[in-house]
């Protein structure tokens, strides 16, 4: 199992912070450092700043949103990025949700497995370099009676196939994405429950003739080092409270949705009640604290080692690491166990 960094949005005040835990995690080994973007930063402008500091560790996109760009240029952006780094980028997209979508960038937000599934394909046309020709329910290129004409990416990327991740939580979503995507990024994620993300991923490469071999499971964990387990997990019920209560509308909030099918129906319409209630202090006190163990590695080096045992047995490949902490010594210090308690865990 490899290890991964997760530098979340850019802007929040410590961004000299995050170049300094990027280089360390590159010096550590970790295998690739994730940006995001909502409606602040963009994560193409922080990756390509990234990776001109960086020498090793691959850059990727947690997620591209995909109402913000058009195929066409996001497989611009990608050939870019990979040419810039020297081959070390990651695609990942997401269709976002509703509120960002519609509120943000205009674009609605219906459909969004047929969405997604005509993006990815435009995105492999073009970075093929083949000429580029589609038609269908929200893209036609070129468009029909003008002047337009089939055109070809005119950027060599320094790899032949750039892999593909998509960001899902829903069970059809996961199916698709097994389906037509090289790896998966997930977000609150527990090994106990893995079947509620795994089991649809399976199906989906199954469709496509695949299996897991060579597919990236790829979920993003918070990672607290301390000796005061409750501790460690309270400072994550904040993040948390975000997710689960104000990340999309009342009644399209996949974070929340997730929530319930783990077994938390009575907290997630708590946590949800509350934060729409802008009783924010209140939603993050709902969030039950085995939820939070059971979505992070919490504590010690040797019960985070534990943790990430039942990570990798739940298949995951890639453990992506969100430090928690808003000092650079935090950060750093969690950055370090982690790579202390993969080999502590025999995982390394």
């Amino acid at each position: 199992m490899r290890l991964g960094i997760n530098l979340g949005y850019w802007g929040l005040g410590m961004d000299a912070d995050n170049i300094a835990v990027a280089q360390e995690a590159d010096r550590l080994g970790y295998s690739v450092c994730w940006a995001a973007e909502a409606y602040g930063s963009d994560a193409a402008t922080v990756l390509s700043y990234v990776a001109a500091k960086t020498e090793r560790i691959d850059v990727g996109s947690a997620i591209f949103q995909i109402p913000a760009r058009t195929p066409a240029m996001t497989a611009m952006t990608a050939a870019t990025l990979d040419t810039l780094s020297g081959g070390r980028f990651r695609l990942g997209l997401g269709v976002s949700g509703p509120q960002v979508s519609e509120g943000w960038y205009g674009v609605k937000f219906d459909k969004p497995l047929a969405r997604t599934r005509e993006y990815v394909e435009i995105i492999r046309k073009a970075m093929s370099r083949e000429r580029l020709v589609h038609e269908g329910d929200n893209w036609t290129l070129p468009l029909p009676g003008g002047p337009g004409k089939p055109l070809k990416l005119t950027v060599h990327p320094v790899r032949e196939h750039i892999p593909l991740y998509i960001a899902a939580i829903g069970p059809k979503n996961l199916e698709q994405t097994g389906e037509i995507a090289d790896g998966w990024l997930g977000i609150f994620f527990a090994p106990e429950h893995a079947a509620l993300s795994v089991d649809p991923l399976i199906a989906g490469r199954a469709k496509a003739g695949l299996t897991l071999d060579g597919f990236d499971l790829c979920p993003t964990v918070t990672i607290s080092v301390g000796e005061d387990v409750k501790a460690a997990a309270d400072s994550q019920r904040s993040y948390a409270a975000l997710y689960i209560g104000g990340m999309g509308s009342k009644d399209k909030n996949f974070y929340n949705q997730l929530t319930r099918r783990m077994g938390f129906e009575q907290a997630a319409d708590e946590i949800q009640e509350r934060y729409l209630a802008k009783d924010y202090e209140g939603a993050a006190a709902a969030v039950p604290h085995e939820l939070i163990d059971s979505t992070s590695l919490l504590g010690t080096k040797e019960r985070i080692a534990d943790r990430m045992h039942a990570y990798a047995d739940a298949g995951v490949t890639t453990l992506t690491l969100a430090p928690a902490g808003f000092t650079l010594d935090e950060r750093i210090n969690a950055l370090r166990t982690g790579v202390e308690a993969l080999e502590h865990a025999g995982l390394a």
